[in-house]
């Protein structure tokens, strides 16, 4: 009963933001920055109304904060701190409020992503929250604040060893077919179970291609982005993911990484891009592959870099 009374006050608050905001008018409007910024008006609002005083800070991350936003594919990333101590019902609460604001327009809205946490879990001193290190990393550098009083000061910035991992189960998860790892990025990216193999797609390129422009850059870039952050401890966005692996001597996917960030804006006929795909993308995925079982030896994850070899033996099967 209770769980149903939060669900329903989840619901109530994100249809009382849309009215309030207008957000209605976003169906049948072709999307833009300003649709992404009103989707976080919305979804803030919402939040507003389910946790009261609890909620301190919020911030817009990922293209939205540092610039990069592509209605064709980006997501839409807010970050919420909330107070201490955190409660068994913030889970509940965050999640019922993001699924209710997913559900309640366009597109963009189905793309809202939601991180959070306390003071005390962001400076790692409990457990709790949904802030993973890249994108605590991403508050760190990049938050832009939209409500409350800036609360940053203290949380954890990731070393690079933590980095290292926490892309390296994320890619073996959304991008490896991963099983044990699938459903810990499901939860991190609050998206349901993916009907199609990831593998499939790589190994497919017109497979991949069908999928439209969100799926194809999605797969050429996030191993752009991971080789990045690895190489520098940086946030990985995509133009200065795609600018760092083009400036390398001899990149074996270069053609390919140009025309995904192109994609990003402007996709590209289908039959063209499974061409493009199928000459480079296998190439692009085992450098990415090979540099990251080297540095996670390095870093002593041997239990991941072992996986990253069998994905490798996967893709060449």
């Amino acid at each position: 009963a209770a769980r149903r009374r939060l669900l329903g006050r989840a619901a109530a608050a994100a249809a009382s933001a849309a009215g309030r905001l207008g957000c209605s008018a976003m169906h049948g409007r072709k999307a833009g920055p300003e649709q992404g910024e009103a989707v976080l008006a919305q979804a803030l609002a919402a939040y507003r109304t389910a946790l009261g005083s609890r909620l301190i800070a919020a911030y817009a991350l990922g293209s939205l904060a540092h610039g990069g936003f592509s209605p064709l594919v980006s997501d839409v990333d807010l970050g919420l701190i909330l107070a201490d101590p955190p409660r068994l019902k913030d889970r509940l609460t965050v999640r019922a409020v993001g699924n209710a604001v997913r559900a309640s327009g366009s597109e963009l809205h189905e793309r809202l992503s939601v991180f959070w946490g306390t003071p005390a879990t962001l400076r790692g001193r409990s457990s709790g929250g949904r802030f993973p290190p890249l994108d605590r990393l991403d508050l760190l550098e990049h938050g832009r604040l939209l409500d409350g009083a800036d609360a940053r000061d203290g949380v954890a910035r990731p070393g690079q060893a933590e980095l290292l991992t926490a892309g390296a189960e994320f890619a073996l998860g959304y991008l490896g077919a991963d099983p044990k790892l699938a459903g810990r990025v499901r939860g991190l990216v609050g998206r349901g179970a993916r009907a199609d193999d990831p593998v499939t797609d790589i190994r497919t390129p017109a497979l991949l291609a069908s999928r439209g422009p969100r799926r194809v850059t999605k797969v050429v870039l996030f191993p752009v982005r991971f080789l990045f952050t690895a190489a520098t401890g940086q946030v990985g966005t995509a133009a200065a993911a795609a600018e760092h692996y083009l400036a390398r001597t001899g990149a074996p996917a270069a053609d390919l990484v140009a025309a995904a960030l192109a994609w990003r804006r402007e996709p590209a006929p289908a039959d063209e891009a499974a061409a493009l795909l199928g000459r480079q993308l296998i190439p692009l995925y085992l450098q990415y592959i090979d540099d990251h079982i080297e540095r996670l030896q390095e870093a002593g994850s041997r239990r991941l870099s072992r996986r990253f070899r069998r994905w490798r033996s996967r893709l060449l099967a």
